[in-house]
C-alpha cells in the first residue's frame, strides 16, 4: 500500500478535527489553511469520511465538521481502508480486498508470503494507532521535532 494524496490530506483533516474535538464544529476554510490543502479537494474528501461514519457536518454559517466519535474509538486502519482500500502491498495478499494473481501456486507463492507479512506489520500499526495517538504524537513532534541521525 502506497499512501496516495488524497490519503494524506485524509489523515491530515482528521488530525485537525482530534486536535480540536469537543471544541464544536470547524470550517473547512480552517482545516484547508492549516492543512495547506486545496479547499475543493478537501471538500470532496471531508464528504468521503462523512459516508463513512468518521465525521459528521453541520451546515450554514456557523457550520463545519467534527468528528464523528472520540478519537480514542478511531484507528488509522479503519481511515486508510475507507480512502485507499487494501493495506496489503498487493491483491493476492489482502485480507479485505483479495484478488487472485497470476503465481502457478498461491500457496506456494514466496512473494506472496513476504508481502503478507509487510501486510500485517502494517495492520499491526495502523490498528494500534487512533486518531488521538496522533494527536498525542503531533504535540510530541511540536516540542520535540524528530531530527533524522544518519551514521555511514
Amino acid at each position: 500500500m502506497k499512501l496516495s494524496l488524497r490519503g494524506g490530506y485524509a489523515l491530515r483533516a482528521m488530525l485537525v478535527l482530534g486536535k480540536n474535538y469537543g471544541d464544536g464544529v470547524i470550517q473547512i476554510q480552517s482545516i484547508a489553511a492549516q492543512q495547506n490543502i486545496p479547499r475543493s479537494f478537501l471538500e470532496q474528501i471531508l464528504n468521503d469520511l462523512k459516508s463513512g461514519g468518521f465525521v459528521e457536518s453541520r451546515r450554514g454559517i456557523a457550520g463545519g465538521y467534527r468528528l464523528a466519535r472520540p478519537p480514542e474509538m478511531i484507528p488509522l486502519s479503519a481511515v486508510v481502508r475507507h480512502i485507499e482500500g487494501a493495506l496489503a502491498p498487493v491483491h493476492c495478499a489482502s485480507q479485505n480486498f483479495y484478488k487472485p494473481c497470476t503465481c502457478p501456486s498461491v500457496q506456494q507463492c514466496a512473494i506472496r508470503s513476504v508481502m503478507k507479512e509487510v501486510r500485517d506489520a502494517m495492520v499491526t500499526i495502523l490498528d494500534k494507532v487512533s486518531v488521538a495517538e496522533l494527536c498525542a504524537r503531533d504535540h510530541d513532534l511540536q516540542v520535540h521535532p524528530y531530527t533524522a541521525d544518519y551514521v555511514i
